[in-house]
């Protein structure tokens, strides 16, 4: 068994948003997500499902071509393939817990880094 303190783990890091794994299979990964104001994953389309659950702070989930507002308490789940990402708004910190299965590759994270670096929410739109 896993046993985690959501706020235990929480850090933030003024560059990007912070990813903290908490559990990782084969089938599935758990990650801690804390980002600070305006900071975001960036979209991209892994060929995993992501069940996302807002705790605090407000922002917005891409999902295909839909943008979904979140607030506390609200849970998105995000298709297999699907363009997603996730961004807090700008006067608000956010805290999710991220569930993807089966846990994204490495190489299907590439165009998270390369947002990163750009600092590109979402790279159509550019």
């Amino acid at each position: 068994m896993t046993a985690t303190d959501f706020d235990a783990e929480r850090s933030y890091d003024d560059g990007q948003f912070s990813a903290v794994e908490v559990f990782r299979s084969d089938r599935m990964k758990v990650v801690c997500g804390y980002f600070e104001p305006g900071q975001f994953i960036p979209v991209h389309a892994p060929s995993s499902d992501v069940a996302i659950h807002v705790r605090s702070g407000t922002g917005l989930v891409r999902d295909g071509d839909e943008e979904h507002r979140v607030e506390p308490g609200d849970v998105v789940v995000v298709e297999a393939e699907a363009d997603r990402g996730v961004r807090a708004d700008a006067d608000t910190r956010l805290e999710a817990l991220l569930v993807t299965a089966p846990p994204p590759t490495d190489a299907e994270h590439g165009p998270v880094r390369e947002g990163l670096r750009r600092n590109e929410f979402d790279p159509h739109d550019q």
